[in-house]
């Protein structure tokens, strides 16, 4: 099977002992790295109210890779669209295109929706959630996890209500994606009155849906003929459904005249499997740091998640993350994802890595990329 781009997503992971500082320059350090590696694009990610996470504002850190690095396309994945305007969005990825014209990727992503909608959607009967795990074509596909809990918390109002002016109103998903096309393609009319940015319109970016689910993400991709990029990693099991409703709604555009799917997985890649789970053991820490509903903790060493041992409760709550993590030898991590592209009918595939020690995370893209390219 011949070999898809690869590219990388970047969370700024904080290591236990580090800082936010710390992080940021490893991001900009890896960037470099992976251009030389050979990856197509570098996208960075929009996480706000954890410790462990320093990717908060992507534009500022897009500025700040495209600047350290010469040919990779640099993007977010993704902006979250419920907690800026259009307008915000446009300028922002207009003033980095001006600088660093046509190596640009605007990902968004419904993040930051309603309060009230995502209470409601809580509240309304939904079907019983499927309870055992499936293998689709040699992919797992573990139960979907509840995430009630984590929407219903005050900890999570608190944290929206900041994101937000006072009395704040997020737009349809739909309504803010056209309005960015249309700010950057200069159609943009409101009452009968042309409105043109600077800088933003005619920015040579590229625009992407970011989804999870067969959602409203995936229905707007599909029908603006947008290229989408599925998370196998944040959900890995509601891949399928979420690529198949994008392609079954896709309709051609000046963009693409057929779909165009990326979709990430979550890798450790060491010289050997040993090691590889080795670096590996903190991951689901880190995830029920994020589940529980805190935000992600700073990734522990191997050593402090040996000692402080997860529950079986706990263990189960993270369980579906850990199945779907691609840990081992370059080649084992390699026929995981070949896996996954060919269960997906994915046109590329984005890796994202975290280990505590920068170097490893280093080691196992360039040993992953050696693979897979040569």
């Amino acid at each position: 099977m011949t070999a898809v781009p690869l590219s990388i997503l970047d969370l700024a992971p904080v290591p236990s002992g580090s800082d936010a500082g710390g992080a940021l320059r490893n991001s900009i350090d890896l960037a470099r790295r992976a251009e030389s590696f050979g990856y197509h694009r570098y996208w960075v990610a929009e996480h706000h109210f954890t410790d462990g996470v320093a990717s908060a504002a992507p534009a500022v850190l897009i500025g700040l890779i495209a600047a350290a690095t010469d040919r990779i396309r640099v993007g977010s994945g993704a902006v979250q669209v419920g907690h800026q305007t259009a307008l915000s969005i446009v300028e922002s990825f207009g003033l980095l295109d001006a600088v660093f014209p046509g190596r640009l990727d605007l990902g968004l992503g419904r993040s930051g929706q309603r309060r009230s909608e995502a209470l409601a959607a809580i509240a309304a009967p939904r079907p019983a959630p499927r309870t055992e795990s499936q293998v689709v074509d040699g992919l797992l596909i573990p139960p979907p996890f509840d995430y009630t809990a984590i929407a219903a918390s005050p900890r999570w109002a608190v944290h929206a209500g900041l994101q937000q002016q006072p009395g704040a109103q997020s737009p349809d998903f739909a309504e803010v994606v056209d309005d960015i096309r249309a700010l950057i393609a200069g159609t943009y009319a409101r009452d009968g009155i042309d409105v043109h940015v600077t800088p933003g319109e005619g920015a040579k970016t590229e625009l992407w849906i970011l989804g999870s689910s067969a959602g409203q993400s995936a229905q707007v991709a599909g029908e603006r003929g947008l290229p989408f990029a599925a998370n196998y990693h944040v959900s890995p099991a509601t891949i399928l459904e979420a690529v198949g409703h994008y392609r079954s709604a896709f309709r051609p555009s000046e963009v693409l005249d057929r779909p165009y799917v990326l979709v990430s997985a979550d890798v450790v890649v060491a010289p050997t499997t040993s090691e590889a789970r080795e670096l590996a053991t903190p991951y689901g820490h880190w995830v029920h740091s994020i589940r529980s509903g805190r935000g992600a903790i700073p990734f522990p060493t191997p050593a402090e998640a040996r000692a402080t041992p997860l529950t079986a409760e706990q263990q189960a709550q993270v369980q579906d993350r850990l199945d779907t993590q691609f840990v081992g030898t370059p080649a084992e991590v390699a026929e995981h994802l070949s896996i996954l592209r060919a269960a997906t009918d994915a046109d590329e595939l984005l890796v994202t890595t975290i280990t505590h020690d920068h170097a490893d995370r280093v080691r196992s893209f360039e040993l992953l990329a050696r693979h897979w390219f040569a």
